[in-house]
This record gives structure tokens, sequence and C-alpha cells, in this order.
């Protein structure tokens, strides 16, 4: 039976899979497994094994300790301004992407305006 923590590994390995832009089947082809297995750790049903996950952690290019980072700080998550699952939004993640996408110039005059448009 999956617990609270394969839940957020689940959330963790969904969450950079989307912001690389990779498809279930592409993640799944990289370690060699079939698509429904990663639907399957995604959404904890499957727990992820230390070796399934230090195969996901390189072809996703990230260090393994990724895969819990904030997990002790969870409670804190909760009470935070923003919702804990607005990164695993496609919006999110377009805006990602997007930021990203540009020049350096550009991406920290973007990152100004942002902030200057915040109301407190």
């Amino acid at each position: 039976m999956a617990s609270e923590i394969d839940f957020y590994v689940g959330k963790r390995l969904r969450r950079r899979r989307r912001l690389l832009g990779l498809t279930q089947q592409q993640l799944a082809e990289s370690v060699g497994i079939r698509f429904q297995q990663i639907q399957k750790y995604e959404c904890g049903a499957n727990r992820i094994s230390a070796s399934r996950l230090f195969e996901l952690s390189g072809a996703l290019h990230v260090p393994v300790q990724y895969f819990y980072e904030g997990l002790a700080d969870d409670d804190d998550v909760e009470s935070s301004a923003l919702s804990p699952d607005i990164l695993s939004q496609k919006e999110t993640m377009d805006l990602v992407r997007a930021y990203y996408n540009l020049a350096e110039g550009p991406r920290r005059r973007l990152l100004d305006l942002a902030k200057s448009l915040n109301v407190d």
C-alpha cells in the first residue's frame, strides 16, 4: 500500500517530467519501462525502487534528493500563500518553460516587471 511519501515522490516526478516537456511515454522509454508504470509512479499507486529512482533522476537531470526536497517541510508548505500544487498546473509549467527560453536580459526585465505588479 502506498504511503504519503510515495504520493509526494510521484508528484515530484510528474512536476519534473512536465517541466522538461516530456511525455510519460518518452520518460518511460528513456528508462526502459512502459508508460503505464510511469502513470502508477506519478499517482503513487506503485512505489519507486531505489534503483529505478536513480535511473529516473538521471533521465530527468536531477539528483535523487530532488524527489524528497521539501518533504520534511510539508506542513510549512500548507500554510504558504501559494497552493502546493501550483507547479503541477499546465499553465504554470508553460510559463516557466517560456521564461527560461528567454535570453538573460529579457528574463531579468520580465522578472522585474512581475515583481512591480505584485500587490501586497
